[in-house]
């Protein structure tokens, strides 16, 4: 308090009143929103700021001072209340720095607060299904939130079984920040991460944490420049996969993996597998990564946009154009919390895909513009990479002249999804 430091002292005062940032937000009048950049010392509070904080939680005078009846000095900040974060694709990056750093360090045990794993598990299965549905930002932020809280219990001492299970939980963070940081377009960032959520889960002796770690850094692989190593990290998870989604899922980016590199073969042998996968009953742990929802659970929905981008890959276009319209249907009519708008555009892509190739350029059309005019605080990066992919295939020869191809393409070239910038070195 005598520092100044607005952020620690609300983390500690949380800590000790047991209260989540939503509802310490409400005692101190800061958004939650706010209050996590506080926290995460990536907002300075101007001093009038500190002082109505204070003043709403009845901090005593005589606690505001540094020394024999002096009054606390807040340091000069020279930055307004209203003064923004630094660039998200930077803190990326920093985050990712950090989550590595943190996988080197030497852990404790001993005790912790009654009731601190239930509410940090109930943190992440919010966010998780938020994720599917929410910007990237604001999901990005309360991440790096709750990791640095699990990473500093950890740090701490505390029981052999707690140990395991905050390690699965700081290994579930780092595994949703890698996919936070595959949309915001920065693949050495989400790599880091999951490299980090694979040594937690190692020390966890957790296997389906190391089976979904794995097939993220398939999926990540696959939208880039290595999509070849994709399927070799689905060979690796289907080691540890539990019976279930999980396995659906690595059967599910294993076909699209393999249909992306031209492995026919491989394409219909995963399919096979993801429909064999659906058939068998899931295996049940008290610590499953499924248990936490949204975007860490594979649903039929998920499933059939898979399925269908798959067969786009391989060009069997009415079985691409059918499941994707599937996905859509599945996602627009369940409930609200579940609906990705990331793998909807995604699938309406594939239908566009499909469209286009059976010259259907009336239908395209409607497809491609609903993902067009997506609200930007809901593109991810992989959109920009599709959109492109569309635009190429209309600027075939045989659209030569058509003047709704060529409106078509103007308009995705003129489309932007999250643009990363980041140049940092993460080792």
């Amino acid at each position: 308090m005598a520092a100044g430091e607005l952020g620690e002292l609300t983390k500690r005062f949380r800590h000790v009143a047991r209260l989540t940032q939503s509802e310490f937000s409400r005692l101190t009048g800061l958004s939650q929103s706010h209050l996590s950049l506080i926290e995460g010392g990536r907002r300075r509070p101007s001093d009038a700021k500190k002082k109505e904080v204070l003043d709403r939680l009845a901090i005593p005078d005589h606690l505001r001072t540094t020394g024999p009846g002096a009054p606390t000095v807040l340091p000069s900040v020279g930055e307004s209340d209203d003064s923004h974060c630094g660039d998200l694709p930077g803190l990326a990056v920093r985050a990712a720095a950090q989550s590595l750093e943190f996988a080197d360090e030497q852990l404790g045990s001993g005790s912790l607060h009654y009731g601190t794993t239930e509410r940090l598990r109930t943190t992440i299965a919010v966010i998780a299904i938020d994720y599917v549905h929410a910007p990237v930002e604001s999901v990005f932020l309360r991440l790096l939130n709750a990791r640095d809280e699990l990473f500093g219990h950890l740090r701490q001492q505390q029981k052999p079984d707690e140990t395991k299970e905050l390690l699965f939980l700081a290994g579930t963070t780092c595994l949703l920040m890698a996919h936070a940081s595959q949309n915001l377009g920065d693949e050495r960032s989400a790599h880091a991460q999951i490299k980090t959520a694979w040594t937690l889960a190692d020390r966890a002796n957790h296997n389906g944490l190391k089976a979904w770690t794995r097939g993220t850094a398939a999926l990540v692989a696959e939208w880039s420049a290595h999509a070849q190593s994709a399927v070799s990290h689905t060979r690796g998870a289907l080691k540890y996969a539990p019976t279930g989604e999980s396995r659906a899922r690595i059967a599910a980016i294993q076909a699209r993996s393999a249909a992306r590199t031209g492995d026919r073969h491989l394409a219909l042998t995963s399919l096979e597998a993801l429909w064999q996968a659906r058939e068998q009953l899931p295996e049940t742990d008290s610590l499953q990564v499924e248990q936490f929802g949204g975007l860490l659970t594979f649903p039929v929905a998920k499933q059939d946009y898979y399925i269908g981008g798959t067969y786009a890959l391989l060009g069997d276009y009415q079985q691409a154009e059918k499941h994707a319209l599937a996905a859509i249907t599945a996602y627009q009519t369940g409930p609200a919390h579940e609906r990705s708008y990331g793998d909807e555009a995604l699938a309406r892509l594939d239908i566009t895909t499909a469209r286009i190739a059976m010259n259907a350029l009336e239908g395209a059309s409607e497809e491609l513009t609903k993902v067009l005019e997506m609200p930007q605080e809901l593109r991810i990066r992989q959109l920009g990479t599709a959109v492109r992919n569309v635009a190429a295939l209309l600027k075939h020869p045989r659209f030569h002249g058509d003047r709704q191809a060529r409106e078509l393409v103007d308009a995705a070239f003129e489309y932007h999804a999250i643009d990363t910038t980041a140049k940092a070195s993460i080792s």
